[in-house]
This record gives structure tokens, C-alpha cells and sequence, in this order.
């Protein structure tokens, strides 16, 4: 397989990861932080929310923008493309999957 679409797969899996564990966090939140301050919540939630842009924005865009800034512009936009297309394809198997099994809706 391709170095670049080996790398793209391993940034989107790492990205899909991530976010599992943030969700299954959040999810779970009222029995995890049960007590929480209402000042110390929306704090926390806020920098969580700034932690996952900073992790997610370097799984996905860090390694192309190296690869841009060494003049490997043709690495860089595939590499990136590839991982934007390994996440939709994870986006369309989650729902595909969602709607055949009835997951309910969490609201």
C-alpha cells in the first residue's frame, strides 16, 4: 500500500479514536463529573473543546502542512485528501451502520 494512503488511514483512524473517547466521555459525563461546580463545567468543556480542535486539526492537517512547507506540495494535498476521504468513508459506515441496527436517538 501507498506510504501516503497507509499514513492517511492511520490520521483518520487516530481521529475516529479520539473522538470515540471524547463521545463515550461526554456520554457518560453526568455520572463522571456528577458535583461539578457550575463554574468549573463550562470551563472544562470549553478547553476539551479546544484540546480536540488542537488533535484533531494535527491528526488531520499536521503532517501535510510539513510536507508543504519541505516544497512536497503533490504529497501534502493528496495526503490530506486521502485522510478527509478515509473520515467520510467512516461517516457513511456509521450511519449505514446506524440505521440498519435502530440505534435510538440519544435525545
Amino acid at each position: 500500500m501507498n506510504n501516503l494512503i497507509q499514513r492517511s488511514l492511520l490520521n483518520a483512524l487516530g481521529t475516529i479514536a479520539y473522538v470515540s473517547i471524547v463521545v463515550t466521555i461526554m456520554q457518560n459525563g453526568e455520572r463522571i463529573f456528577n458535583g461539578m461546580n457550575q463554574i468549573t463545567a463550562p470551563i472544562a468543556f470549553l478547553t476539551l473543546f479546544v484540546l480536540s480542535a488542537a488533535i484533531t486539526g494535527g491528526l488531520v492537517v499536521g503532517k501535510p502542512v510539513m510536507l508543504f512547507l519541505e516544497n512536497q506540495k503533490s504529497d501534502a494535498i493528496k495526503l490530506f485528501i486521502y485522510t478527509l476521504c478515509w473520515l467520510a468513508l467512516a461517516v457513511v459506515i456509521l450511519l449505514v451502520y446506524s440505521s440498519f441496527t435502530g440505534i435510538q436517538r440519544i435525545y
